[in-house]
């Protein structure tokens, strides 16, 4: 079941006219918009539609040509080291130490993302029996299967409850029913009031959204839940309204 968004409405992602020049070419064109706290927002588009230069931009990695935007309530060109220091992220290579053990990976990010020392402990041991890893506490990363390193890795970018996590592309290469489990643990941290921020390309997992952007040429063209944009486009599935809309890209490389 999709988790409902907090009603409050609390906003930790806002952009106005966000735009990123590479010389003559425009990666992201005027983009605006909101994302709420404890929401799980999906941000897709086709290789090349620009968000994934977009999504360095909201982790302070990449300052914008022109346009603004804030992130956990800092302004992403301004105080880029306060956004990272609010934000979880992980990408589709994660961002694990393979030689090193589960529980290193705990203790290192838990250091880096200035966790109490005193509370690194008691909550490693809490992850892990969420995760259901307690026997796989002083494992190798790199013996482990790739599903437990997704789970893994998602876990260790959400150690020091940041107020929103940023996931690229997480699921890629693992089977539907691994993935579904990654996902519930996707509701968890919802659930929580942790804000959810996801590209991907299974057009499955964009249901299970709150709401849904699709990037094309750097634009955003659609905005709204899932539901509403099978509507509006009379699809049967959010995998119709992609191809509906990325269909016209002229974009053929990121």
């Amino acid at each position: 079941m999709m988790n409902e968004v907090e009603q409050d409405r609390q906003q930790v992602i806002k952009v106005e006219h966000l735009t990123k020049r590479f010389g003559h070419f425009t990666a992201v064109d005027n983009i605006s918009f909101e994302v709420y706290k404890g929401e799980i927002f999906g941000f897709l588009g086709a290789n090349g539609a620009g968000k994934t230069t977009a999504m360095k931009m909201l982790c302070g990695l990449s300052k914008p040509t022109s346009g603004k935007g804030s992130v956990a309530g800092y302004n992403i060109e301004k105080e880029s080291e306060s956004v990272k220091a609010n934000i979880g992220y992980m990408s589709q290579k994660f961002s694990l130490y393979e030689d090193l053990k589960v529980w290193e990976n705990f203790r290192l990010f838990g250091g880096i993302y200035g966790v109490n020392d005193k509370e690194i402990g008691p909550r490693t041991d809490e992850m892990l029996a969420q995760l259901g890893f307690e026997k796989e506490k002083n494992s190798l990363v790199s013996s482990l299967p790739l599903g437990w390193k997704q789970k893994l890795a998602f876990s260790v970018a959400i150690f020091h409850e940041p107020k929103i996590v940023f996931l690229d592309e997480p699921t890629g290469g693992v089977d539907p029913v691994t993935r579904r489990q990654f996902w519930e643990l996707i509701y968890k941290a919802s659930d929580r009031g942790i804000t959810v921020f996801v590209t991907t390309h299974y057009m499955d997992e964009a249901e299970y959204c709150n709401r849904v952007s699709i990037m094309v040429d750097g634009r955003i063209d659609a905005l709204d839940s899932p539901r509403n944009l099978k509507s509006i486009y009379n699809a049967a599935n959010m995998n119709e309204v992609f191809i509906h809309l990325a269909g016209g890209s002229n974009r053929k490389a990121d």
